[in-house]
């Protein structure tokens, strides 16, 4: 039993962890928004570059935004597009704030290879900000899908 507990929690934290660098899909791509490094690190924290800029993945467990359970909406901390509606937020227990949905047109998506497989990498559409992946394990009662993204990647907005 504390084999397959222990093999279950590997699992899932490493389906969304990666320390992977800027994808290739991720780097050719104009957006809207571009900036230099430079610009970009003036603008962001250490943690929100290492996720959004160089496609790192902070620590399961560690976002405050992964408890957070207020009406609102999740906007990117690089150029504050809306991302993801609270209504769409669930407690997938994997440690990273999880949403059955984006909203539509402002993520998008590439594949991110360096674990040696395969993942759908979810990006800004805007700027195109390292979010997280998607993955096929979400509530089946909705779109099935999972949203599994950074906290530092995200700015709520709470509705006023």
């Amino acid at each position: 039993m504390k084999k397959y507990l222990l093999v279950s929690l590997i699992g899932i934290f490493f389906s969304c962890n990666s320390s992977a660098q800027k994808s290739d899909s991720n780097t050719k791509k104009k957006y809207p928004v571009t900036k230099t490094d430079i610009e970009w690190k003036k603008e962001l924290t250490e943690a929100q570059y290492y996720v959004l800029r160089e496609a790192g993945t902070e620590r399961p467990f560690s976002s405050p935004l992964n408890k957070n359970y207020q009406k609102g909406t999740y906007h990117c901390a690089a150029c504050n597009i809306a991302l993801f509606k609270s209504e769409h937020k669930f407690d997938s227990g994997t440690g990273w704030p999880s949403f059955d949905r984006e909203i539509k047109g402002n993520v998008a998506y590439g594949s991110d290879n360096k674990l040696g497989y395969s993942r759908d990498e979810e990006h800004c559409a805007n700027c195109g900000g390292h979010l997280g992946h998607v993955f096929n394990d979400g509530p089946r009662k909705t779109t099935g899908k999972r949203h599994c993204i950074n906290g530092d990647a995200l700015v709520f907005v709470p509705i006023e």
